[in-house]
């Protein structure tokens, strides 16, 4: 496979909410969550109406013309995830998701990761450095030294 190809795979069917969400301080909210389909080519009006349709999706409509600064911790998260859902992932890659989070907000957001997968049938691969952080998931796995070392099915 060409560097190319896998480029484009990347771009199309994965998506990636950073462990500092990663958020473009000088673009609102909407402008953030347009930003990924911009960089495939999606027009104005598209991207206005699908940035629009995930924030009342996610009842957080009324986020759209602040700037991150002026968002709370969970807020910002949880528009790092609308913005990794903007392109219609197969795959989402979350580091660390609950690391700058209060344990009401982690629950919170784990509780949206697990709706997400179940309704919109995406796959979220997520890192923790916590073996304990209890998540819904299908599969667990240790990682050590950059390499997969057990499932967590045996460490429990």
């Amino acid at each position: 496979m060409s560097d190319d190809e896998k480029s484009k795979i990347r771009l199309h069917s994965i998506s990636f909410i950073f462990q500092f969400f990663n958020l473009m301080p000088t673009l609102t909210v909407l402008e953030n969550i347009e930003l990924p389909l911009a960089l495939v080519g999606v027009n104005k009006l598209e991207r206005t109406k699908r940035a629009r349709e995930l924030l009342e999706y996610f009842d957080l409509a009324d986020l759209s013309y602040r700037f991150p600064e002026t968002l709370s911790g969970g807020e910002r998260q949880r528009i790092a995830i609308i913005r990794a859902l903007a392109n219609n992932p197969k795959i989402i890659l979350d580091d660390e998701p609950t690391s700058s989070l209060d344990d009401e907000n982690s629950q919170i957001l784990i509780k949206l990761l697990s709706d997400i997968n179940r309704e919109r049938k995406v796959t979220i691969i997520f890192t923790t450095t916590d073996l304990y952080e209890r998540v819904p998931a299908t599969k667990d796995y240790v990682m050590k030294e950059g390499r997969l070392k057990e499932s967590m099915e045996n460490m429990r």
